[in-house]
């Protein structure tokens, strides 16, 4: 015991690894605002760390349950199992943290029925509390419970999200069966001023009011703040973490789109935020003591009406629409309704149990909806993912394909479409989404500051994965058990 005591205790690591996702920050916000952001923040990161300029998501789709669960596990959906924001689990529909058998705790809505069940692979913080015998702290705090949750891990201390109908952050009975006394505090905080905001804006709805300003960063960096001053991380015997994720970013894009003032404005905004934090760490943890890493889940593609507007080729996928109109051809040729149960993420997930009712070969409801898909003007390729290896793609294509298909998890057909084609619902709008394989979804920031780093900057690809490999090459200790990843050695050498 005492010989695991001493190895435990001499390992040359941070006092605090801090791990921050921007939700759907593309690379290329770190320059297109780069001579509005301040010297404390992305600036810092990119002028005193390390700066990783071709990281790449190598799987599809680029999605945020599944960019949080890589960037922590070093791992793609076909082995963390976290296939999409939705998948399926036995059959059924299942959004990726839900959890029936916890309950919430901090208030009386069903925000807190969540828990990292889902997630196949261990996490960074998972192995750092192995390594050290559980002695270390992991604590996730977001907006979003999924990024919250599945970046800390199974064995994570606590994790913090924000509840929409409460106006509050809460918790899990899997990590606690009520909230600390400060959590309570810090509510109690934010909830005087979402009052005062509500006074000021009678108008406006309240939630909008919260995500689409720089508010709800805002209070995620306080709760953050919170967070490592009243659990003392980084004071202890040994490391601990914070998994850290601004969601709001990733909220406005969806409704405004890459090119709006809001998320221009957002973005300088987040940047003063990220310099108000690390100041803070610098005096609670000391420079130099903690290292930080900053990365995306995923990236998002222009707007249809502007490319259309720049005359860059560019359309629709409605999906709702596709998905009537696939079932009635599948209807038409097969004499059965609802052989399709959903497009999800690009994929077809067809209704196993009515092809099987109607006495159809399951095949033969494959290739008529390969046949179907692979003439439209929008889609470039379309194929079975049981026969991925047989399909006429480009190679990275395939291998993001390989990595993101969950045999038990994803749907059956791949759609994969043309460059700046996207999903919409109904109708297009100045808004804008991601999920696809290409660059402006899956180039992303990865960037390292502080213990252990070097300043510098490299072109070589890397992957969404190799974060993971990275980190935990840095504080010495096991890559998670699913990590695919390689460090990047001009960071770690």
């Amino acid at each position: 015991m005492l010989l695991v005591s001493i190895a435990a205790f001499s390992q040359d690591r941070p006092k605090l690894v801090v791990g921050i996702a921007v939700d759907q920050m593309r690379w290329d916000y770190l320059y297109r605002f780069y001579d509005e952001y301040g010297n404390g923040g992305f600036k810092r990161l990119m002028n005193e760390g390390f700066n990783c300029e071709n990281c790449q998501i190598n799987y599809i789709p680029s999605v945020t349950a599944i960019g949080h669960s890589s960037i922590f596990t070093g791992s793609v959906p076909s082995i963390h199992g976290i296939a999409g924001n939705n998948f399926l689990i036995d059959g059924k529909m299942t959004y990726c943290c839900d959890d029936n058998t916890v309950q919430t705790v901090g208030s009386d809505t069903k925000a807190g029925l969540m828990s990292p069940r889902n997630l196949l692979a261990t996490t960074i913080g998972d192995e750092l509390k192995t390594a050290t015998n559980w002695e270390s702290k992991v604590i996730g705090v977001s907006f979003k419970d999924r990024a919250a949750i599945l970046p800390a891990g199974h064995s994570a201390d606590a994790a913090y999200w924000f509840d929409k109908k409460a106006f509050c952050f809460i918790s899990s009975t899997y990590y606690m069966q009520e909230l600390p006394k400060w959590v309570k505090t810090y509510n109690d905080r934010i909830g005087r001023e979402i009052k005062q905001l509500e006074k000021k804006n009678k108008d406006a709805s309240l939630i909008d009011l919260i995500q689409y300003e720089p508010y709800g960063n805002e209070i995620t960096v306080g709760m953050a703040k919170a967070a490592v001053r009243n659990e003392r991380l980084g004071q202890g015997k040994q490391t601990d973490m914070l998994t850290l994720s601004f969601s709001c970013p990733d909220i406005t894009g969806h409704k405004y789109g890459t090119h709006h003032e809001k998320t221009h404005a957002q973005y300088v905004e987040l940047d003063k935020q990220l310099a108000d934090f690390f100041s803070f760490l610098d005096s609670e943890i000391g420079k130099g003591n903690y290292l930080v890493f900053l990365s995306a889940d995923h990236g998002a593609a222009n707007g249809i009406l502007q490319n259309q507007k720049h005359k860059i080729p560019s359309g629709p996928f409605y999906g709702n629409q596709e998905i009537r109109d696939l079932n009635t051809m599948l209807e038409e040729k097969f004499g059965a309704a609802r052989l399709a149960r959903r497009i999800m993420d690009y994929k077809v997930v067809l209704d196993r149990e009515n092809i099987a009712k109607a006495g159809a070969d399951i095949n033969k409801v494959k290739e008529a909806i390969i046949a179907y898909y692979k003439p439209r003007k929008e889609v470039a390729y379309c194929f079975d993912l049981e026969k991925i290896n047989d399909a006429s793609v480009p190679a990275i294509i395939r291998e993001k394909a390989v990595n993101g298909y969950n045999p038990q998890r994803s749907g059956d057909i791949q759609i994969i479409l043309k460059p700046a084609y996207y999903g919409v619902g109904d109708e297009i709008d100045e808004g804008t989404t991601h999920g696809c394989w290409n660059p402006y979804d899956c180039h992303i920031p990865f960037l390292l500051m502080g213990w252990g780093v070097p300043h510098g900057s490299t072109q070589a690809e890397c992957h969404i994965t190799d974060i993971a490999a990275t980190v935990c090459a840095l504080i010495h200790v096991q890559m998670p058990n699913g990590c695919i990843g390689k460090a990047v050695t001009q960071v770690t050498k």
